[in-house]
This record gives structure tokens, sequence and C-alpha cells, in this order.
């Protein structure tokens, strides 16, 4: 089957090839070549820079469901990459309508030529409803993107790329989209009128090790507005090497992939941060790599939950929160020993989003609190561990709300 934009006769210059077969035509954006990726929906009405920026797409091509992409251009603050250089995030990208002028007081650049500046491969002007109701109902299709200015495609072979993709089961991407090495994070969240502060080193009261499996920066700079130095180190770090820096609490980051690849060295790891005692907090991957070295067992979702408006109730409170997520595995909960509690679930769907240890303080959340884009619902998750670290330290708890 071959689709093509109705509303158009312009020339195709990009292809989206699934591995059954199907054909859609669009106009070409962004970076040219070709890249074979999973296909993945996302329904966020803003933040498209630091969703094509998070590390936790890496492997993935994202479909915007909203139809107008790029308005506000882009800019040097709103990425979510920790090392931009190597341009760690979504491999290509697809809209409906195509890239307008910028209009945007920040606007640093036009989204055309900021993904081409990344080599993101994008393609529009096609029916985006329709692919992702094709994605709700088969689940998200391995594919190639490929863009040619000339509209010159083999695409029998196209199609024999896609169906042989291995696709993300299976895949370590945490060691692709890793810092290359230690360092020390200090920058805070972003404000209205003073747009990027600093924590500086004589004010951090405490000190936090991030284990970065492809962390976004609005985390680490949640942390830092809590006062909280942090250090960051490779997805590879032992728990000897983590401990002789004398955290105070250990994060595990968001990040790319099959959990359970990557967990193949980095469990054996936090196991043994957990015998420590140490408050250990998880984001996402970090979550699900938390859920296997507690003994539980992670599965490769239908269609993933890629948004900004996922209902989640947190059991801990009895409230339900309106979440940012971006996952396509997940902890399976009935595998979860009876030492771990669920604290979350999803209300789309009831799978597990949050999990706790009953004797020591470590816990764990799906979605990502941090949002970027997002609600802030789930910004006392960051307190929460904070004062498990205070607790420790013998200091009285802070309002988490």
């Amino acid at each position: 089957m071959t689709a093509t934009a109705p509303w158009t006769t312009r020339k195709p210059t990009a292809l989206l090839v699934l591995a059954d077969g199907t054909v859609i035509e669009g106009h070409g954006i962004g970076a040219t070549g070709k890249v074979q990726a999973e296909v993945c929906f996302n329904t966020a009405l803003t933040g498209y820079e630091e969703i094509l920026t998070d590390p936790s797409y890496l492997g993935q091509i994202v479909t915007f469901t909203f139809p107008h992409i790029g308005n506000v251009g882009t800019n040097d603050e709103d990425i979510e990459d920790l090392t931009p250089a190597a341009r760690h995030g979504a491999v290509g990208t697809i809209f409906k309508a195509d890239i307008t002028e910028p209009s945007n007081y920040r606007a640093a650049s036009h989204l055309d030529a900021w993904l081409k500046s990344r080599g993101i491969i994008g393609l529009s002007g096609i029916d985006t409803r329709a692919l992702t109701a094709w994605i709700r109902e088969n689940g998200a299709p391995n594919a190639v993107i490929a863009h040619d200015p000339n509209g010159v495609f083999d695409i029998e072979a196209l199609k024999a790329e896609a169906k042989a993709w291995s696709g993300l089961e299976g895949l370590d991407l945490a060691k692709v989209a890793t810092s290359g090495q230690s360092s020390v994070w200090n920058e805070k969240a972003w404000s209205w009128t003073e747009g990027h502060t600093t924590l500086g080193a004589d004010d951090a009261k405490y000190h936090i090790v991030c284990v970065d499996f492809g962390v976004k920066r609005n985390i680490l700079r949640l942390f830092a507005g809590l006062d909280c130095k942090v250090t960051v180190v490779p997805a590879t770090t032992s728990a000897e090497d983590i401990m002789a820096l004398n955290p105070d609490g250990v994060f595990l980051s968001n990040g790319p992939g099959d959990p359970a690849a990557t967990g193949e060295y980095a469990v054996p790891v936090i196991q043994n941060l957990i015998k420590t005692d140490k408050p250990v907090f998880g984001i996402c991957l970090g979550h699900q790599m938390l859920g296997l070295a507690l003994g539980g067992t992670t599965e490769k979702m239908h269609q993933g939950h890629h948004g900004a408006n996922h209902p989640v109730k947190d059991f801990t409170t009895g409230k339900v929160e309106i979440v940012s997520m971006n996952h396509g595995f997940a902890v399976d909960s009935k595998s979860l020993p009876e030492s771990v509690e669920e604290t979350h679930i999803s209300l789309f769907d009831g799978t597990n989003c949050g999990l706790r240890l009953k004797a020591k303080p470590v816990f764990s959340v799906q979605h990502h609190p941090e949002a970027s884009p997002g609600p802030q619902d789930s910004h006392y998750l960051f307190r929460r561990f904070i004062n498990m670290v205070r607790e420790t330290k013998g200091e009285p708890a802070l309002a988490e709300r």
C-alpha cells in the first residue's frame, strides 16, 4: 500500500516505509538520508524541542499528533540531552503541516535548520491522525524514514531494510546515550525573569550522584534547585566508584532502549547500591531497572506512553496527577515480590508507574516528574527523595507540595 497526502501534488521527497511494506509519502524536512527506527506518536501540544532532544527517544521516530509544529522555532536553552554535540534524541520526526516561520522572542533558529544541524530526518504533509490510529491498532512498528530532495528512492530496498531491523527489544542504547565521563551539574531550572541561574559551590547542601543512562537536563536542574550538587557518572560506573564519591543519595536516570539489555550490567550495580542503605530514586529507564534489581520483570508495550496528558494515581497520597510520559517498556507489576510496594499506576491502562522498597529509602516512578515538556504535578517527587536524604542526616522534612 502507498499512501499519499491528499491535499498536495508535490513530488514526494521523503518516505516512511513500515516493516509490513506500507509506504507513506510526504515532503522531506531536516536532514537527508535514511535511518531504521521504531515509530511512535506523542500527544503533547507543546515542547517539540524538548521532546526531540530527550535521549529516551534514541532509536525512535516521533509522530506529533498536534498538527502545527515549529511555530516558535528553536533555541539553545530548551534542549534536554546532556551532551548536545553528540545529539542524542529522536532520529526522525513526522509532522502533519509544513513548518512555518518562527514567531517567538526566544527563537534562535528555524526548526528545519535545527533538524538539519542535529541530523534528524523529518517528513511532513501526511495524515498523522491516520498513522496514529494505525499505531494504536497494530502497535509501534519498525520502519525506515528516508529523505532525498530529488525524490529518488529504492522502495524495495527500503522495505527490506524496515523488515530486517530487529527493533528495540534486546537493544542496549544507554551505552550510546550516556556521558563519556563524569561531570558536575549546577544549573537550575529556567525562570521567566532570570533564565537559568546556577547553584554556587558553597550553597550545595547535598551531594547526589546521577547514574546517566540518558539523563534529561531538567531533572538535573530540579535537583540543583533543591540545593544539590549533582555528579553525573557514566552508565557503566561501578557501585564502588559511585560510593567513593561519598553521595548523600543516588539517582538512576531515564534513558533509551530495552531495560533488560541495559540491566545486564546495571542491575548488579543497583543491587549493590541498595545494600548501602543510601537513598535511591529512579525515573523511567531507571525505574524499570530498579524493578529488575528488586526481582521484577519488564515487558515491551503495545504502543507505549508518549505525551504530556497522562493521568497517574499516587497511592501514597490518593491523588491523581497529570504527567509527562515517554516509555515503550514497563515493569510487570505482577512480577514484583512482597518486599516491593506498587505506588503509582497509569489510569489509561493500569500499567505500573511507580514502586518502593518497603524496608529501605528506595523508590522510583515510570513517568517524568521533571516534565519539560508537561505539567508540574509531580515535582514533589524530587522533594520526597531529598526528604529521604534529610532523614538520613537527622534533618526535618520539607513540605512535599
